[in-house]
């Protein structure tokens, strides 16, 4: 910190400088990323309440009351009629409390103390962060040739032990959705709780359902889900951070629930104590604003984006390591190294990221990527080929 303060313009100007470093989700050519760049009436709401706490509702109750109206509308869209939950930073956070609900509620009620959790290899990293701060074993069910997890393979990995089972309804890697309505059965048969992590597929799964679009049911309708994750800030066009967690029942948050008592509420049930209200606010209304027939039309355009992009690649000869099912691509050159075929685009001024199961290439065509970048992108890989 400086001794002596230092004139606006001049931190300002710096400051413009440093964010030139950044990349700009406008330019189109960020083809990695699950976030994308926020609606302009989400920022607008989000700057008008930057000084709410969520963490303290009694002395922010409008935004609180924002807060669950948001959770309700993403409950009724999950096929939930009364939902619990909270909007977080983030899936890291709403997965950790996920799971976090799962083995508290697996000590009080079934006494397991060295609880295991059952996830996909496919599943997200922030499971790998919640096992290690929430002392649990991870036990990693095989993927099926199509790259979703086995259900055999989740039948052979329950145990005494096993405090809960997650699947994944848009995988970061492939976007893909696993077989969630037999996982849902064998967790209900079994009692044990279910988890899924739709981060990246809860904003548009219910929409391109409602469109006529093959896809599996994964939601609350399924009796043995017993929680959700989804995030506003991905498919959701809020603004960053926002992350969602989606409870079937109140009981979950209750055994999370720890004392404040210098609060104007007797517990709280989430993992951070103060919580910005302006994602809450924005979520609701950019929610409110586009309605479930802007999002369908948003769904929709970026599958077409989607299946162009694909076609395209197949047409130049790359090989697409499986059907996309939600707005993710992966590909491979026929002959050339994937970290090569990276480094090459890389060097045209294309951001992209390598999955590594199975290794690839990824594209994620969210909001900010058009018609016309995809188009130049094919003519780099045109060339590169």
């Amino acid at each position: 910190m400086d001794d002596e303060p230092i004139d606006k313009q001049d931190i300002l100007n710096e400051l413009e400088e440093l964010h030139k470093l950044d990349h700009d989700y406008a330019d189109g050519r960020i083809l990695g990323s699950m976030c994308t760049e926020a609606h302009p009436f989400a920022k607008e709401v989000y700057c008008k309440f930057l000084d709410t706490n969520l963490g303290d509702p009694g002395l922010f109750k409008g935004t609180k009351h924002i807060e669950k109206e948001v959770i309700n509308s993403i409950g009724e869209l999950l096929s939930l009629d009364e939902a619990y939950g909270n909007i977080v930073t983030g899936g890291t956070e709403a997965n950790l409390m996920a799971i976090r609900a799962a083995r508290n509620h697996a000590r009080k009620y079934k006494g397991i103390t060295n609880g295991e959790i059952i996830i996909p290899e496919s599943a997200h990293f922030s499971f790998k962060k919640a096992a290690d701060m929430l002392n649990l074993k991870i036990v990693e069910a095989k993927l099926d040739e199509n790259y979703k997890i086995d259900v055999e393979s989740v039948k052979e990995s329950i145990s005494d032990k096993t405090v809960a089972i997650v699947a994944i309804a848009g995988t970061t890697e492939l976007g893909l959705i696993d077989p969630i309505e037999e996982i849902s059965k064998i967790a209900f048969e079994n009692n044990i709780y279910f988890h899924v992590d739709a981060a990246f597929g809860g904003f548009s799964i219910p929409f391109l359902r409602e469109l006529g679009h093959d896809l599996p049911v994964f939601d609350f309708s399924l009796e043995g889900v017993c929680s959700i994750t989804v995030d506003p800030h991905k498919m959701g066009l809020a603004p960053i951070p926002a992350g969602g967690i989606i409870f079937r029942c109140e009981e979950y948050l209750e055994v999370m629930a720890v004392d404040s008592p210098y609060l104007t509420v007797k517990t709280q049930s989430t993992i951070v104590g103060t919580r910005l209200g302006a994602s809450s606010a924005a979520t609701y209304a950019i929610m409110k604003y586009l309605g479930k027939k802007g999002y369908s039309n948003i769904s929709q355009n970026l599958m077409g984006n989607t299946k162009f992009f694909s076609e395209g690649l197949k047409e130049l000869g790359y090989e697409i390591i499986c059907e996309p099912e939600l707005n993710i691509v992966a590909f491979n050159h026929p002959t050339m190294d994937t970290n090569e075929l990276a480094e090459k685009l890389e060097n045209l001024g294309w951001k992209v990221s390598v999955a590594k199961c199975p290794v690839a290439i990824r594209v994620v065509l969210m909001n900010h990527i058009k018609r016309n970048h995809l188009e130049e992108l094919l003519e780099d890989l045109k060339d590169i080929y």
